[in-house]
This record gives structure tokens, sequence and C-alpha cells, in this order.
């Protein structure tokens, strides 16, 4: 079942684009959102169907994650714009060979005008980063490949 905190910003994410629809799969679970008009939205969730990834987006600076790459990584929480840095000036929160923790802040991602600071929540080695600064990222997209310590 999903979690009250994950609902609410789903709805959300889906008032403030004024979407109708939102479906988002993953292994365990499967959430499709739908609303009519400017209506509130209603939640269905089926059983968990086949999962379907977005293949990752490559950096220029680190080689692609091979297809099926399994290994533990950071995750997009939500849509938006993919940000290494705090602003341009700033160097990187974290950079390949960097040792991270789960509270590690590793990049921002901006949607609706909001920057949202992303914590890895798994412990390791960063050994790629997935995406390049400022590329648009979808929710469960895989942003750092890390090797667990």
């Amino acid at each position: 079942m999903i979690d009250l905190k994950t609902l609410r910003s789903l709805i959300k994410l889906m008032v403030d684009n004024d979407l109708t629809e939102l479906d988002i799969r993953d292994q365990d679970e499967t959430c499709a959102l739908k609303r009519a008009g400017h209506g509130a939205p209603v939640v269905m969730a089926p059983p968990a169907a086949t999962v379907q990834h977005a293949a990752p987006a490559t950096s220029t600076s680190e080689t692609p994650a091979p297809a099926g790459d399994d290994s533990p990584g950071v995750e997009s929480p939500m849509v938006g714009t993919f940000y290494t840095a705090s602003d341009p000036d700033s160097p990187p929160f974290v950079q390949v060979g960097d040792t991270i923790g789960p509270d590690t802040v590793v990049c921002i991602i901006e949607a609706m005008k909001v920057f949202n600071e992303v914590k890895a929540g798994v412990a390791g080695v960063i050994e790629r980063v997935l995406v390049e600064n400022a590329e648009p990222v979808e929710f469960g997209q895989k942003l750092f490949s890390v090797r667990p310590n």
C-alpha cells in the first residue's frame, strides 16, 4: 500500500500541473490516479504489474550503467530537473568516489519552482553519476550508482 505522504505529494503534483491522470509502477506497487476536471483525485491501486523502467540518462563525464544494472543507487523521488549543486558557482554535492551515508544530500531536484534536496537513502561509494546537470528526470529514475561499503 502506498504511504500517505507519497500519495499527498502525487496528488499535489497532479493539481499543480493540472494533470488528469498519473500512473506509477515499480517492483512492488502500482498507483494510478485519475481526476475529472478539477475535482478531487480518485486513487486506484490495482495489483502490481510488470515493472517498466525508463532508460537512465547518461552523463558525458561518466560511463553509462550497463543494461540491467541492479546495483544499489539513488533514485529520483519526483519528476523535475536534476541539479548537482545548490547554485552554478557551488561545487557538486557529491562526486564519483565520494563516500555517502543515507542522510547525505546528493543533489537537488527542482519541481514546480521548488528546490528539493535529495538524500542518498543508501550508504556506500558513488560509482557513477547517471544524469547530466540541469537534465529532466522522472520519478524512480536512477540518478547515481552506489557501491555498498
